[in-house]
């Protein structure tokens, strides 16, 4: 990687195959499982590991009265003025690098989907993880969207039917591998909470970067 210019990081042999649309009741989902072929996944993957590339942030959240750091990192980058909140965590954007904004690109040509910022977590092993919940906070609208790119080690993605308990619907579950691409959007986030659960760190040792790309309805929003 090193002395690579960020144009290199584009070439590599795309995806060619068309997306799986899962058949869940209420979700409008797409599945690229080799959105990019595994060097460029790589390529990507160590850019953005590289010290300095990413400002990454260990926010904490208050838990049954007490504050705990959530188990990942993750920074906040896109368009001037489109602030964001989750879990009560203010977040202002970061300008988009040369290389995020390449592949900010490259995601709105596969998903014809216009995106103003992206949220990157850092999933640092088996044991940072992401609790069950849905992209609903009101800065994405009534039926946000989101794009979803892995890169590094593979983690079980898991999404749960808000009824489960009452339509028998069970958990459903994607390996989001390196150089996947997973969009949600339509009534998703209404019908379908999801999580990444932890893993052992014998199983999983490895780091994994996701970089959800999103829209915020409003610029200059203010953060709650």
């Amino acid at each position: 990687m090193q002395g690579m210019q960020t144009d290199d990081l584009f070439a590599g042999e795309p995806a060619t195959e068309s997306p799986i649309r899962p058949d869940l009741p209420g979700a409008d989902l797409e599945f690229y499982p080799r959105w990019i072929s595994p060097e460029l996944a790589s390529d990507w993957f160590h850019a953005l590991m590289q010290d300095g590339a990413i400002a990454w942030r260990q926010d904490h959240m208050m838990m049954y009265g007490r504050r705990v750091a959530i188990p990942r990192l993750n920074a906040w980058y896109g368009d001037p003025g489109f602030d964001y909140s989750y879990s009560g965590i203010p977040m202002a954007p970061r300008a988009w690098s040369p290389l995020l904004r390449q592949i900010h690109q490259r995601v709105g040509e596969t998903t014809g989907e216009t995106f103003t910022s992206v949220l990157i977590n850092l999933y640092r092993d088996g044991r940072d993880s992401v609790a069950w919940h849905a992209d609903d906070e009101p800065e994405l609208g009534r039926q946000p969207v989101i794009a979803s790119v892995s890169l590094g080690a593979t983690r079980e993605f898991q999404m749960r039917h808000r009824e489960y308990r009452n339509n028998g619907l069970g958990v459903f579950k994607i390996m989001l591998k390196a150089g996947s691409l997973l969009l949600m959007r339509g009534d998703t986030q209404s019908n379908w909470l999801h999580q990444v659960p932890k893993r052992s760190p014998k199983n999983v040792p490895e780091p994994r970067i996701n970089l959800t790309f999103r829209k915020i309805a409003a610029r200059n929003r203010p953060c709650r």
